[in-house]
């Protein structure tokens, strides 16, 4: 099956979107911070908890996980932080 998107695990990254983990207070200052970053060929990556396994059986009817893919958690705060960095387009 072919994918209209493919993601590029050659591609960098190029800026973080909002603030640090730090910044908001969502850290305590160990490893495994969440956080948004913009990649050189504008994907974003994001970095939280998988909770895929707890929330697949409740995903809405328009919802799917891949086999490869993973729903992941971030503190709303940091999404609110990142807006400002988001184009609209």
């Amino acid at each position: 099956m072919v994918r209209p998107w493919e993601a590029d695990p050659a591609a960098s990254f190029s800026r973080r979107l909002g603030k640090s983990a730090a910044e908001l207070g969502q850290t305590s200052g160990g490893s495994g911070c969440p956080d948004i970053w913009e990649l050189d060929n504008g994907d974003i990556a994001v970095i939280g908890r998988d909770l895929s396994a707890a929330y697949t059986d409740r995903l809405p009817p328009d919802a799917s996980l891949a086999a490869d893919e993973r729903l992941v958690i971030i503190p709303r705060s940091m999404l609110v932080a990142a807006k400002a960095d988001i184009p609209d387009e």
